[in-house]
This record gives C-alpha cells, sequence and structure tokens, in this order.
C-alpha cells in the first residue's frame, strides 16, 4: 500500500490540474465580449446591470401644505426621502417654502431630490454649543453636555477636539437620539476618545444635504442656505451645503448652495460627480470642493461668486474637467490645483477679480507631490490680486503641466502684477500663446535668476 501513494498523489495532482484548466477556459468564456448580448432586459432579483430605464418611478412631494407629507422641517423631507427608498427609488419633490433643519437630510441611493429653485430654500438653525461635562471613550454611545440649554433629540451634533494621543484635529459628526437630563445617546458609538483635558465642545452643525456609501443620487433646483451670521464654522472635510463621501455617479444640477460657514459644494473620495448650472455663493471657504481622491468630476456652466476659494481640487483629483464656470470676486485663488491632482483639464472659464490669483497651482511638500499633466487652457483671467496680484501662479517644484491660449489681463493699471509667475524651484511646464496684456511683468521666471 505504501507503494501506491505516490502514484495516487500523481492522480489527485492531475485531477486537480485538469480542473483547474477547466474552470480557467470556462472564465475566459464567461468573459467574452462575443457572448450573446441582452436583447430584452427585464428586472430580475440582484442584477441591476440591465434593468430596463423605467419611463416612471414613485414621486413624493413635501411642502408646508398640500403635499403628501406636509411639514417644514428636515424630518419631513428625511421621511419623504426613506419611503421613496423603500420602494426602490424615485423623486422627492420639494415644494416652495422655507425648510428649518436641526439635522442633515441623509440620503441613500437612487434618489431623486427636486425643489422649486430659489423658492424651494433648506435653512440651517443657528448653531449652539457647549463642551462635555464628562469623559466619552471611543466605544460610548452617549455624552454628557455641560449645558444642554436648546439641544434637542434628533438635532445633528459636531464634537470636536485635540486627539489625545497625537494632538490633531479630531472630528466626530452624530445625532443625539435619546436623552436623560444632559446625558444624550448618539446614532452611533463615538469611535473616538474625548477626553475632558482635550477640552471637546459640542455645536450643532452638519451639512445640509449629505450621502455616505450611495450611489445614483440627483439634486436639483433647490436652495442651500448655511445661514452663516449665525452658525460657527466647520470646514469642507467634513460639511457644506451639500457635504458627500465615498459616493459615485452624483448630480448636482441647478443649486444655490449659500452663506455657509464652511464650503458650498463638498464631495470626498467620490467619482463621476457631475455639477452643472449650480450657483455657489458667500460661502466662508470653498466653493466647489472637489475632495481627495475624486475621479473625473465634472463642473460644467457654474457660477461662483464671493467665497473663499473658487474651485479647489483637492489631494489626488484625477482627470477631471472643469469649464465654462463664471468665477468672482473669490477671496484668494479663484481656481487652485494641488496634491497629486493629475490630468486635470480648466478650460473656457472666465475667472475674474480673485483677490490674491486667478489659478495657482500650489506648492505642496516637494517633489512627488505636486500636480502634474494638467492643462489650463483659453480662460479668461482678469484683474487678479492686489497691487502685486498674480494671473497664474505656479509654485513649489509643479512640472509638467500645460498653461495655453489663455487671455490673462490686468484693467487696473500695472502696479506690481504679474501675469504668469514661474516659481524658482518649479520644473518645465508648457506655456503657449497666452494673451498676456496690463502687467509690469508679463511672465516672471524666478528660474532665471
Amino acid at each position: 500500500m505504501q507503494s501506491q501513494t505516490p502514484e495516487l498523489n500523481r492522480r489527485d495532482m492531475l485531477r486537480a490540474a485538469t480542473g483547474l484548466m477547466a474552470g480557467m477556459t470556462w472564465a475566459r468564456f464567461a468573459h467574452a465580449e462575443d457572448r450573446p448580448p441582452v436583447r430584452r432586459p427585464r428586472a430580475t432579483s440582484g442584477d441591476t446591470a440591465v434593468e430596463p430605464d423605467w419611463e416612471q418611478r414613485i414621486t413624493i412631494t413635501v411642502g408646508p401644505s398640500n403635499a403628501d407629507l406636509s411639514g417644514t422641517t428636515e424630518k419631513v423631507i428625511q421621511a419623504a426621502v426613506d419611503y421613496v427608498a423603500r420602494m426602490g427609488g424615485g423623486t422627492v419633490q420639494v415644494l416652495p417654502g422655507v425648510y428649518r433643519l436641526r439635522n442633515a437630510v441623509y440620503i441613500p441611493s437612487g434618489i431623486r431630490i427636486v425643489g422649486s429653485g430659489l423658492d424651494s430654500v433648506l435653512k440651517k438653525e443657528p448653531s449652539i454649543e457647549t463642551t462635555l461635562d464628562e469623559d466619552s471613550d471611543w466605544y460610548d454611545q452617549e455624552i454628557t453636555l455641560k449645558d444642554a440649554s436648546g439641544f434637542q433629540v434628533g438635532d445633528g451634533i459636531c464634537l470636536q477636539c485635540k486627539n489625545p494621543h497625537h494632538g490633531g484635529a479630531q472630528v466626530v459628526k452624530r445625532t443625539l437620539v435619546a436623552r436623560s437630563g444632559n446625558r444624550f445617546k448618539l446614532d452611533k458609538a463615538l469611535r473616538d476618545n474625548f477626553w475632558m483635558d482635550t477640552k471637546p465642545s459640542v455645536a450643532t452643525l452638519f451639512p445640509l444635504l449629505t450621502a455616505e456609501y450611495a450611489t445614483d443620487i440627483t439634486i436639483e433646483n433647490i436652495t442651500l442656505d448655511g445661514n452663516r451670521a449665525n452658525n460657527a464654522h466647520l470646514d469642507g472635510n467634513y460639511a457644506g451645503g451639500i457635504w458627500m463621501q465615498d459616493c459615485s455617479r452624483l448630480v448636482f444640477r441647478g443649486v444655490t448652495s449659500r452663506n455657509n460657514n464652511g464650503d458650498g459644494l463638498s464631495w470626498q473620495i467620490c467619482h463621476d460627480v457631475l455639477v452643472e448650472q449650480c450657483h455657489s455663493h458667500d460661502n466662508a471657504d470653498l466653493g466647489m470642493h472637489p475632495g481627495s481622491g475624486s475621479q473625473r468630476p465634472i463642473m460644467r456652466n457654474n457660477t461662483i461668486e464671493r467665497c473663499g476659494i473658487g474651485i479647489f481640487f483637492c489631494w489626488g483629483v484625477k482627470y477631471g474637467l472643469a469649464e465654462k464656470n463664471t468665477v468672482t470676486d473669490i477671496a484668494t485663488a479663484g481656481v487652485s490645483i494641488g496634491h497629486r491632482d493629475d490630468e486635470n483639464l480648466v478650460r473656457d472659464n472666465d475667472v475674474l477679480r480673485s483677490g490674491q490669483v486667478g489659478v495657482l497651482f500650489r506648492p505642496e511638500r516637494g517633489e512627488g507631490y505636486t500636480p502634474k499633466g494638467n492643462r489650463v487652457e483659453n480662460n479668461r483671467i482678469v484683474d487678479s490680486g492686489g497691487d502685486d496680484g498674480i494671473g497664474v501662479d505656479v509654485q513649489g517644484v509643479t512640472a509638467g503641466n500645460t498653461i495655453a491660449r489663455n487671455e490673462i489681463r490686468e484693467t487696473r493699471g500695472p502696479a506690481s502684477r504679474i501675469g504668469i509667475r514661474l516659481g524658482a524651484e518649479s520644473g518645465e511646464n508648457t506655456l503657449v500663446e497666452n494673451r498676456i496684456e496690463g502687467f509690469t511683468t508679463p511672465i516672471s521666471d524666478l528660474r532665471t535668476r
């Protein structure tokens, strides 16, 4: 019997190899391009790849009166969204009115929210703030407030402190779901430590419309008002008029996002986002914020006014398009491109009266971090900065970008203004047929000094 063992092992190996080859053959067949096409798509359980394009889905109206669901808070909009989601997706129509929000509206996949333009206004209620009165550990699902005046069950909140382990900023967003005196239960555990020696704060801060890990969301013809004068600041990594994270296939069309003490429109690690015909104005930070890792964003035919930065390409934004936008009266940079933002096209935009610079290539951390392969073409960049303003500023070791056929003009007098500045450490960037007028120095190449 012992002498037969090697032979049996060889047979087993042969059978296994034969099975593996068969499996590989089937895998190649199953993914072949010549498989029969789907000629009669039908809805099949679990299969969304070829589901028909239905002519009609459910629509629920929300409004102050004469609507399927009546009310003027985020609760009625959330109820409509949740109902439509249970039906497999559809539209929530927000009728004319002013809706006062104490929490974000959370949007799942397959939802379209459509308003009546400037007549449908989602407005954030004034923020209130206090501190914690007891330590909360990362596994806790409750907090104790020093002063609970004004806080209500259902409120969206933001906890902030210095991380007790490394000293960096720590931000957690939650909802208050139950209460006993100054103790509030949260919708989810903290998952971070909030200890008294880090001076943790709690404020009713949140985005107005938000989604995470969702797909196929459309937001159209609605107005978002952040009530900036009555709200504390929260930056675009955590909030905005619209704030999305880890989503794909999003459409923002005809949205007005205004007066937010943070960003107007922000999407983080979101792919294939289309933003068109939107108006982002008078927001403290970024008008439009294609956030870290976002692939293939399209921003087209939008108006951005009086924000901190106009269009901000965050970290690792690639293959994006910003075209035919009007960016005016921005506090700092009209368009900002930086950390590993590669292969983006900024084309045919009007960038007017930026506070410091029209288009900025940020210096970042040095070699390997700066943007490359970007094309800034056929834009009109006019009256950038103060007396020492710059039309296009290429900072750090930035290299491998093209600046072509732009009209870069200064109408206020030359002063000490520069059309295009190439930083002393910058690499090779291609300048082609730019029309530069009205500057003391049309092109300042600091590399030659």
